[in-house]
């Protein structure tokens, strides 16, 4: 079987990023490379002729069909894309056309509807979200910590700022982080800023032998990142969270998804829905 990375074009009428995650989930049951193409605002027939000379150009290169998943509305612009040389998978056809029937109801077919919503209340919840996860990361500030729905713990190098972004860009949760650092294991107390607000606190870990192997690639050779060093705030960092009854996952396996649904899913946040 042929190396070469199996071509995969997301055609969408908006940014097609969740057209891309989801084809992605997909993707991932099969062991093969994939090289992801995103076309997106495809949203005249201009463009989805350019889309269609894309794929072509591809199918002619490697002799080999590319793989096109679409979000297309429109059904004109649909139609010209469909007649690509490629394997056109149209996941609204997929969805839409049974929940139509479903619902008894039309769907509006209207572009980038799900855009449409930067006047809303949540979506400017999120961006207030993301503006505060940035502004509390890595313990930068204390202010305002009553607001946060969910403090992220943890050493170093365990996971804390992208799931904290991950949880503010996606959910709408206010999520700051802190570093338990050896003063914190030294004290055997939580940062003093947090104690008042350790109903909020979730924690990270992380296998200490993982945390080496991050550690070195950003301070190769450091105490910081030498094994023994890791294992010791490993085991005050557990220690201290078992003695505070704080909730942590273990993070050395886990995608970011997976740490930010665990963390969901213990804090019970009505925000977890988008409006």
């Amino acid at each position: 079987m042929s190396n070469t990375p199996r071509i995969v074009f997301i055609v969408s009428d908006g940014t097609g990023i969740t057209a891309e995650n989801f084809s992605q989930s997909i993707l991932a049951q099969f062991e093969l490379t994939f090289k992801l193409i995103r076309i997106p605002f495809t949203d005249s027939i201009e463009k989805a002729h350019n889309a269609v000379q894309a794929i072509n150009k591809a199918f002619q290169r490697d002799q080999v069909q590319p793989i096109v998943f679409t979000t297309l509305v429109n059904t004109e612009l649909n139609g010209i894309v469909s007649k690509a040389q490629g394997l056109v998978l149209d996941m609204f056809q997929t969805f839409v056309a049974p929940l139509e029937q479903a619902l008894g109801l039309k769907s509006t077919h209207a572009m980038n509807r799900l855009h449409h919503n930067a006047d809303t209340a949540a979506y400017k919840n999120r961006i207030e979200a993301i503006n505060y996860s940035l502004a509390h990361d890595d313990g930068q500030s204390n202010q305002n910590l009553a607001d946060a729905d969910v403090i992220l713990v943890g050493v170093s190098r365990v996971g804390k700022t992208p799931t904290s972004l991950y949880l503010a860009m996606q959910y709408g949760l206010k999520a700051a982080n802190y570093p338990l650092i050896p003063e914190d294991f030294e004290r055997g107390q939580l940062p003093k800023d947090l104690i008042a607000h350790r109903s909020k606190i979730f924690g990270l870990m992380i296998d200490p032998e993982r945390l080496s192997e991050i550690r070195n690639e950003r301070r190769p050779g450091s105490n910081y990142a030498k094994l023994e060093n890791c294992r010791y705030e490993i085991n005050e960092a557990t220690s201290m969270m078992r003695r505070q009854s704080i909730p942590w996952v273990l993070t050395t396996n886990k995608s970011i998804e997976e740490i930010a649904t665990t963390v969901l899913q213990t804090i019970r946040s009505d925000k977890t829905i988008l409006g």
